[in-house]
């Protein structure tokens, strides 16, 4: 007799349970004995009036980075000379110049310089309240099976508002196929993406021709690429990032319909060229509930998404509908 069964013969387990979690027990378990190290990568290109704000931020917090890591990506307006002319002596502080190579090119650069466990990325004209890295270094040292986390943002300076995934914080556990299948996006701009390392490593591992494409909008290979290669994602809404609108930023004032078609199509080739990397193809959307079924308290929206995925399947139409009831029932009684 095969060993191997398909979805439809797994019997749905048992709805988890949520003890409270000892963070210190939790690192003994895990093996993490000591505290998560943090770096910040902060990339820069023309942003003289906002870079310092954005280093200060990062070396202000309470909880202390490793690294604070600045690549000026070949800016012309004299930052490279303004950073090296305030930090040059700094010890806390390594800075990176080259020539123009847009942002995954910067972020490249970063990453590569980075030895911490965990990196957070920072857009140069942000900038960060000083318990940021404590929050995040909470759920790190307590969870060593996650992977990528991420927050909401504030918009200040000519928008004053509040952009969130969720109204509270969310295991999202594994997101490969709603990635792939849909081309969700679970993350949120730069300045609120924080990985380990070696997930950050793996997501920025692209051919040299990708930095034409992503000379912005580079998070997107972050947040696809990390989804897709499995990581497991949480959003932690912080309340401590703050994202400056100010008329030039690089992707929040080019939007329009050709832009985002654009996106979507370059974000599409982006994903299959992750999905091509470990042999992911159309058939994962077989696997629909049991990557929902990593989610411990997933919102209405996201069983929402996980029913239509099953609605895709190549099966009969009862099929279908009987394994998106039993998402929705699932989804209902653990909705967060």
């Amino acid at each position: 007799m095969s060993d191997i069964v398909g979805e439809d013969d797994l019997a749905e387990p048992p709805l988890p349970q949520e003890p409270a979690v000892d963070p210190a027990a939790a690192r003994n378990e895990s093996g993490a004995g000591s505290r998560t190290t943090f770096a910040v990568v902060i990339t820069s290109y023309n942003y003289r009036d906002f870079v310092l704000e954005a280093v200060e931020s990062a070396l202000a917090q309470s909880r202390k980075a490793l690294q604070v890591i600045v690549v000026d990506d070949g800016s012309t307006d004299g930052s490279d000379v303004l950073l090296r002319e305030r930090y040059a002596d700094d010890e806390r502080v390594t800075l990176i110049s080259g020539i123009n190579g847009g942002q995954l090119s910067a972020f490249q650069r970063g990453v590569n310089a980075a030895h911490a466990d965990v990196i957070s990325f920072l857009d140069s004209d942000d900038r960060w309240e000083p318990d940021y890295l404590a929050r995040l270094g909470v759920l790190y040292d307590a969870r060593a099976d996650i992977d990528f986390v991420f927050s909401d943002l504030q918009l200040f300076d000519q928008q004053d508002r509040v952009m969130r995934f969720h109204g509270s914080e969310v295991d999202l556990g594994y997101t490969a196929i709603s990635t792939y299948v849909l081309t969700q996006w679970y993350g949120a701009p730069t300045s609120a993406l924080s990985m380990r390392a070696s997930w950050a490593r793996q997501a920025l591992d692209l051919p040299e021709s990708f930095q034409r494409t992503w000379r912005l909008s580079a998070d997107n290979c972050l947040v696809f690429g990390c989804s897709v290669l499995g990581a497991h994602k949480y959003y932690l809404p912080t309340g401590c990032v703050r994202y400056r609108i100010h008329g030039k930023n690089g992707w929040w004032s080019n939007q329009s319909a050709r832009i985002e078609y654009i996106n979507k199509m370059t974000s599409s080739a982006l994903i299959r060229h992750y999905a091509a990397r470990i042999g992911m193809g159309p058939e994962c959307i077989e696997f629909s509930k049991l990557e929902f079924m990593t989610k411990p308290r997933p919102p209405w929206s996201e069983t929402k998404r996980y029913a239509r995925l099953v609605m895709m399947r190549r099966v009969s139409p009862w099929r279908k509908w009987e394994r998106a009831l039993n998402i929705l029932r699932r989804g209902w009684r653990l909705r967060g």
